[in-house]
This record gives structure tokens, sequence and C-alpha cells, in this order.
């Protein structure tokens, strides 16, 4: 376990974006052997081991095995986290300052960036010529802060934590009014061809860090912990089925995008594959599983009272089953998920918020409005969820990987009646 935590503290300090955490899980799967493929040609599939990347943001990965049976085993996370969008025409000079125009994107815990040391990556469009190329780049250094207004002139800072996303939240990145934050990105990268546009974020470049051997601290846990923990699971060998891996972006703003868990991304793939090995994909699907890892949030130290009665555990409980009403999760899938891990001794428990706290929906529920599946949630507990350093248990993310491993390589067989494993 301590080799992959080491290496899963170098995927939360790489996979600043989810344009830098695909193409990092791109290369991944190249050292293993997996074929790219685009949306772009017709597939000639045979068994072996593909993927196929969308709008260089989301990943879906598969392996079919020689003797494959007629079931998806789908695992489903996403790779974007709350940070700043840098908006078009970014920079603007203001009270001797150079600052970024910037919006934030998913929830962020504002106050969570406050003076924190900020970096940049993402997309660039740059036209060379005739052609318009992306690039996917990090610059890496720190390049920009938010700073907090000092006590003194703010004496209600201890009190009142409301910050305007439109006042206070804008980064200072120069004192010179001739500087611009394209001319900064080409001279840090050396880049010389025209930057056309862009899709930049300003993410926070601490390094994650374990504390007393318990705890993990770093910026993106959520939700680069679950789709470390399934990539890993997903890299093993495996005996039979169908095995996929779905890597969505946008799941931060609804899913609701060309490469989202609510787009066709997922179901094309799967018709394609199902028309490669002459499967019916109706059948298939009414065989086959999909899980959705995301976190969700521990029993807080300081604040019981925001947690539910019975089914709210502590950091480093386990791997959770998430039953809420918006949620996909039945009593069916989640038997069938409870029953690998006590099988395998590894850890879970339920998780249910409270009724007077709202709960937004998974990556599972936008999928199943394109295709008709059994379904389930899981995440890991966390503490300061959308803040710019989060907290996990330092077993948990080890525990889920697994889970998933197993539920990769279990067989069972689902009908109406009864689960045959």
């Amino acid at each position: 376990m301590k080799k992959f935590n080491e290496e899963l503290l170098k995927f939360l300090e790489n996979g600043t974006t989810t344009f830098t955490c695909i193409k990092i899980i791109k290369d991944i799967l190249l050292e293993n052997n997996y074929l790219e493929l685009t949306e772009f040609t017709k597939w000639n599939l045979k068994p072996g081991k593909y993927f196929v990347i969308r709008n260089n943001a989301s990943i879906i990965a598969f392996n079919i095995a020689k003797n494959y049976k007629e079931q998806f085993k789908i695992v489903e996370t996403h790779s974007d986290t709350p940070a700043f969008l840098i908006k078009p025409n970014p920079d603007y000079y203001e009270n001797g300052y150079l600052k970024l125009n910037v919006a934030p994107y998913g929830g962020i815990l504002n106050y969570g960036y406050m003076d924190r040391p900020l970096s940049i990556a993402g997309r660039l469009i740059l036209k060379k010529d005739q052609q318009l190329i992306t690039k996917i780049i990090d610059i890496k250094d720190t390049i920009a802060l938010i700073p907090s207004m000092a006590i003194h002139q703010n004496d209600k800072a201890n009190v009142n934590l409301d910050l305007n996303t439109e006042v206070d939240l804008m980064p200072i990145i120069s004192l010179n009014k001739k500087q611009s934050l394209t001319k900064l990105i080409k001279e840090k990268l050396k880049i010389k061809d025209s930057i056309y546009d862009f899709d930049l974020l300003l993410y926070n470049n601490e390094l994650p860090i374990i504390i007393n051997n318990e705890f993990i601290a770093s910026p993106r846990i959520d939700n680069l912990t679950c789709t470390y923990a399934a990539l890993k699971a997903f890299l093993n060998k495996f005996n039979e089925g169908i095995n996929i891996l779905t890597i969505f972006n946008s799941e931060e703003i609804g899913s609701n995008t060309y490469e989202g868990a609510d787009s066709n991304f997922l179901i094309d793939t799967l018709t394609k594959i199902c028309e490669n090995f002459n499967l019916d994909i109706s059948t298939t699907l009414a065989k086959s599983l999909v899980i959705s890892a995301d976190n969700t949030h521990a029993r807080h130290p300081n604040h019981d009272e925001l947690s539910d009665h019975s089914n709210t555990p502590i950091l480093d409980d386990g791997v959770l089953i998430i039953r809420e009403t918006n949620g996909t999760t039945t009593g069916l899938t989640a038997s069938i998920f409870k029953k690998i891990c006590e099988d395998n001794n590894i850890k879970w428990t339920y998780y249910t918020s409270r009724n007077d706290f709202y709960t937004g929906g998974t990556q599972a529920g936008a999928s199943l409005k394109h295709l008709s599946t059994n379904s389930l949630d899981i995440g890991l507990p966390m503490l300061a969820m959308h803040s710019s350093m989060e907290l996990i248990g330092i077993n948990d993310t080890y525990r889920l990987s697994l889970a998933l491993t197993n539920f990769y390589n279990y067989s069972f067989d689902i009908n109406n009646n009864k689960i045959n494993f």
C-alpha cells in the first residue's frame, strides 16, 4: 500500500485539470499496450485492449478477453475538479495590479482559495500557418495569488465569510501593465506559435502530503482518488467479460457537455463494441452493471450536527455504498458490491446524507438517461470537499482499488429474481 499511496500522491500532484489528467491516463494506457481508437473512424475490434478520447477531456478504456461474456462491467469516475476558469480577454489592469478575469468552475469553497499559490494548466489552441493545433499545458510554477483582506481592514472577516466572486476572487499576476497572460505562457513554455484560443484553469499547485501516516491532504482529492483507484483496478489482468473504465469531464458542472456523462459518449462506445462482436446491446445492458465512484462527506470533527443519524462515517471508514433518494443504488446492486467486499475482507459501510441537505445526482444517473442497466453509487469519505486543500484517510483509496479490481474479476449473472456468482 505504501507504493500505491506514493503513486497516488504523484497523480494528485500532476492531474491538475481534466486535460492534464486525461493525458496522464492516456500515457499510462499506452504503456500498458492499450490501442488508441478515434471516434472519427470505423472500428475493427478483436479481443484486446483499447481506449478512445473525446475533446481531450474524457476517456473510455475497455478490455475484451477472448472468452468474453455478454456483459459490461463499467466503472465511472470524473477528472474535473473545482478551480478557476480563465475567461476570454483575461488581462485587466486595476489599482496598480495586473489581474486575471476568472470564473469559479464547479462549487468552489471560496475562502479555501484565498492566499494559496496558483498555477495554470489546460489546453491551448495554437495557430500555425493555416492549421489549428491543440496543446495540453501545465506551467507548474506559481504565477498568481488571490490576496485576502487583512483583519485590520475588515474587522468582520472572522464573522462574515461572504465573498463576492466578481470582486474578492480576482487573482493578481503582475505589477507590470504591459505583461499579459499569453505573453507569460509563451515565455514560460517557450511557445513560438500564436495562441489563438484556450481552455485554461487556475489551480492550487501545493504538493500533496501525508499527515501522521493517517491522512492524505491534497488538492483535487475529489475526485482524483476515485479516478486513480479505478485506473489501477482496470489495469489488472482479467479472465472474462468486457471491462469498461469511463473517466468523464464536467461532473462538477452537471455533466451536460459534449464529453460529459450526460452525453452519447458512453452509449456510442458500447454500441460500437456490440456491433463489432455481434452482441445485442439491450440484452447485454440488461446483464451489466455500472458503478459510479465519487467521493462524499465524512462526519465532521467539529460539526456532528451535519451528519445523518446512522449513516455518516468518519475518515478512513472504508468504501461507501451511497444510498440517496436521487441516487441509482438499489438493494440488489448494493448486495453485489457488499458480497464482493465481504468475500475479500474489504472494509465498507453505508452513506446517506441528512434529509435537509441537498445532494446532487451521480454520473451513473446522468449515464442512465442514455442507457438502461443496473447501477450503484459508491465513494470515499473526505473532509473539506471543494476547498483548495482536501483531506482523506490514508487507507481508503487503496481499499476502493481492491474492491474495483475484484468487481472486474468477479463472475456474476443478473436476472429478475436472483444473482448467481
